[in-house]
């Protein structure tokens, strides 16, 4: 009788464990690549045209490239964002062999009125996990680079910071840069620049900005600049291959300088490009140009360049090289033109 017993638990604790099995493998999220191979797990991103899964028998994620894709089915809801520049959250699958993208969702996760849209795999460029914590909706990076030479005692220390956050309708990025440069019978050279930015995404790839940069700069004897700014932009290329935005709005700004020079405020009109490729292997490259005119001082006008090329070498290492260049037609030293290079190397949280 004991025997017996003991075999009915066996049976139903068995029978237990396989359903239970059976009910988290049709909760997750599985692809079939064009390749014909067959991945499970739970999706937890697609950016710049790499969707990384999760899965149970390998304990580093899966990057996947898009294009790769030929079927997807997903339990998982998403922040979706299409070519097209629609927003919303839900879920999708494929039907017709791949063909068609079926998306299930809400403009936001507020909304009770649900929608249904008929895509395909290329017009998604990007995915991100709802049921996910913070730290997989936040993204960090810090780099550092040094430079010694022998002669003149050259010292030179650069390091970057850049954190964000990124929720259904809105992202947060904070960055903070720093450049000191020490030689022999020299002065010593700094320049620190930092900023937070804040971006309020709209329907049709529209978006609203505003945001708040400091930079000290011993070269054009630049104590502290503070520029606040509020704008509109568009994205006008957002693919899972490169990214191109334009925006334009007004910025005030406040200035001190280290010399005799007094202190000055101006309010500015300004218009920026922003470009990202991604689609170049391990390489990234991303530049930024703005131009400020002055509205209070029409005489006055100043830009500010940025260039970042940036090559993934192992799993959240990368190297960098950098560019930023500084342009100020009535600069308090006389020295308009102020720019940096740097070569580092850097961590990632993605």
């Amino acid at each position: 009788m004991k025997n017996s017993n003991r075999r009915i638990w066996m049976f139903f604790l068995f029978f237990g464990a396989c359903t239970q099995y059976v009910f988290a493998e049709t909760l997750k999220d599985s692809l079939i690549l064009k390749n014909k191979d067959v991945i499970v797990g739970e999706i937890k991103s697609l950016e710049k045209g790499v969707l990384t899964i999760e899965t149970n028998y390998s304990d580093k994620d899966f990057l996947v490239e898009w294009d790769g894709v030929k079927e997807i089915f997903c339990k998982s809801r998403f922040l979706i964002t299409l070519r097209n520049g629609t927003r919303l959250n839900g879920t999708f699958y494929t039907v017709d062999s791949g063909k068609t993208l079926i998306i299930n969702g809400y403009a936001s996760r507020k909304d009770t009125a649900t929608l249904q849209l008929r895509q395909t795999l290329r017009d998604v460029v990007f995915l991100k996990g709802l049921q996910s914590n913070f730290w997989s909706r936040a993204s960090a990076s810090i780099d550092m680079g040094v430079t010694m030479t022998r002669a003149n005692n050259l010292r030179q220390l650069t390091g970057s910071t850049r954190l964000g956050y990124l929720a259904d309708k809105w992202s947060l990025d904070m960055y903070y840069n720093d450049l000191r440069s020490k030689q022999d019978s020299i002065a010593m050279t700094r320049r620190t620049d930092a900023g937070i930015s804040y971006i309020y995404y709209l329907q049709r790839d529209w978006f609203s900005m505003a945001s708040i940069t400091f930079l000290s700069n011993t070269e054009q004897a630049l104590a502290l600049r503070s520029t606040g700014k509020l704008g509109m932009g568009k994205y006008f290329l957002h693919t899972n291959r490169r990214d191109w935005a334009c925006n334009t709005g007004l910025s005030f700004n406040m200035e001190k300088f280290s010399n005799e020079t007094p202190a000055r405020n101006s309010f500015e009109a300004y218009v920026g490009s922003e470009i990202n490729l991604f689609d170049i292997g391990d390489f990234n490259f991303f530049n930024s140009v703005f131009v400020f005119r002055s509205l209070t001082k029409t005489e006055r006008w100043r830009s500010d360049i940025r260039l970042d090329a940036k090559f993934d070498f192992a799993k959240d290492f990368y190297t960098k090289f950098g560019m930023t260049l500084n342009y100020d037609n009535l600069a308090a030293t006389g020295n308009a033109l102020d720019y940096v290079f740097s070569f580092s190397v850097g961590w990632e949280l993605d």
